[in-house]
């Protein structure tokens, strides 16, 4: 029987996150902050912004704007635990907190971003302000 994770061992990216993550020594896992897989996209009318959130309940995410920027907040706190005949054979723990902003800029309608959550993957609409047409005018030669 394999007790080790596999997904834990080669995770690049996890390691290079891990690396360059400044932690303190003795740092309580809840207080540090993960961030979440992110993908955006820009249409032709709105941004969109979809973030991998596992394990997180919808009632646990945050979302706010201030001056431009948006921030999502959510946080996890999930245990796992694997019994036979009495033994404990795997115990999995998995708390922290997960934070990421994003610059909108000043082309987004703030009041019209909706925001939705399912199957641990929340997604963020941002409607784009149409940008104005330059006004033309002729003017006659007398």
């Amino acid at each position: 029987m394999n007790l080790i994770p596999r997904n834990n061992l080669f995770d690049i990216d996890r390691l290079f996150e891990d690396f360059w993550a400044p932690v303190a020594k003795g740092e309580l896992a809840e207080k540090s902050f993960f961030s979440p897989r992110v993908d955006i996209k820009e249409l032709e009318d709105h941004y969109e912004i979809t973030a991998e959130l596992p394990g997180v309940d919808k009632k646990d995410v945050d979302i706010s704007l201030t001056d431009g920027v948006l921030t999502i907040t959510a946080e996890c706190s999930r245990e796992e635990k694997q019994e036979k005949k009495g033994k404990v054979i795997r115990q999995e723990r998995r708390y922290g907190k997960y934070l990421r902003s994003f610059n909108l800029g000043s082309n987004v309608h703030e009041e019209d971003i909706t925001a939705s959550f399912k199957d641990g993957v929340l997604a963020v609409k941002a409607p784009k302000i149409p940008e104005p047409s330059p006004k033309q005018r002729r003017i006659e030669v007398h």
